[in-house]
């Protein structure tokens, strides 16, 4: 069976780009592969974390993927700081990649910024160790969306140099699995940016951990245009709010976007925003629940996190063998 690898940052609150971008395709993934799914702490703190802020956000985003249907028993979830290898293997791909790869890497600049002099090792090197956490399993698959198309275009690079390097086939050639068409869901204050948990507007994002009053609030106050609903996509041109309205709610109902357009095309955004908030919630609400109940038992969530990552240490060990020996260093 093909072997999935996908982690997820726990910076902030996750919220229903998360969901609709990646957890729910996890939850349909799981179906068809043997999946690893990490909770990504040594990539969250490539940008400075509260370490309090840290260790509760990482039970939170551990909490709404069980919440959202994943099963851990027939996939290993794990917390990415609980297995050595991660760190072991980035350090060699440290040494195997080149430095005018990770100088293209368009996240770096927009992360860093104009001041990228003083941007950490960690945020610039941060592709090697996601490579790393691919390649540490042999994943055979990774979901990602087109914002990440680069950093696995370079951790094929690295699997392919560190092979041919080192006269070797340790590591697979990773393909990419680009899922379904509201992979990207835009910020409900600014149809032209991503939703974001680093947004400075809780009112540009609807939180797996909103309320339905939450919700029902923060999709009145969407951003809109005085045009009634476009009736086609093709009227969404130079529309980017419409657009993102009617794609989540597509993605919510599991619709295409035409039917949604079909559907509401001509009418008020008053009335679609109250049918979107009603979707929402009608989502998200059970999964909100869930996070709460597990949030409360952090003994228990963390026995999971515990078994996932002894099972993800059995299956990295070999693989950092193979690549010890490779390399040339010598037996522990």
């Amino acid at each position: 069976m093909a072997r999935i690898f996908s982690g997820i940052q726990p910076t902030g609150h996750l919220h229903l780009g998360n969901y609709l971008g990646a957890i729910r395709n996890w939850v349909r993934l799981q179906q068809d592969f043997e999946c690893l799914f990490c909770v990504v702490d040594m990539h969250a703190i490539t940008l400075w974390q509260e370490p309090q802020a840290l260790a509760r956000a990482t039970r939170e985003t551990a909490a709404a993927v069980l919440a959202a249907g994943i099963d851990p028993h027939a996939n290993i979830l794990f917390v990415q700081s609980a297995v050595p290898g991660h760190a072991q293997l980035a350090w060699i791909f440290n040494c195997v990649a080149r430095i005018g790869w990770l100088s293209r890497m368009t996240q770096f600049k927009e992360k860093a910024g104009k001041h990228r002099e003083n941007a950490s090792v960690g945020l610039y090197a941060y592709p090697n160790l996601m490579a790393a956490d691919i390649l540490l399993y042999k994943a055979t698959h990774v979901p990602v969306g087109e914002d990440q198309k680069q950093h696995l275009e370079l951790t094929r690079d690295i699997a392919q140099k560190f092979n041919n390097d080192f006269g070797v086939t340790v590591f697979p050639v990773v393909e990419p699995l680009i899922l379904g068409p509201a992979t990207r869901i835009m910020s409900l204050r600014d149809g032209t940016k991503k939703m974001s948990k680093s947004d400075a507007s809780d009112f540009s994002r609807i939180n797996l951990t909103d309320t339905a009053d939450d919700i029902a609030l923060k999709v009145r106050k969407a951003k809109t245009d005085p045009a009634p609903l476009p009736e086609t996509p093709a009227q969404f041109d130079g529309r980017p709010e419409a657009a993102n309205l009617i794609s989540i709610y597509a993605a919510l109902a599991d619709q295409e976007v035409e039917r949604v357009c079909a559907r509401f095309g001509g009418r008020p955004f008053s009335d679609f925003k109250q049918e979107l908030a009603d979707a929402a919630v009608a989502v998200l609400a059970p999964i909100t629940t869930e996070v709460n109940r597990l949030m409360a038992d952090p003994a228990a969530l963390d026995r999971i996190l515990k078994d996932g990552a002894e099972r993800a240490r059995a299956l990295a060990a070999p693989v950092l063998e193979e690549v010890y020996r490779a390399v040339g260093f010598l037996d522990a």
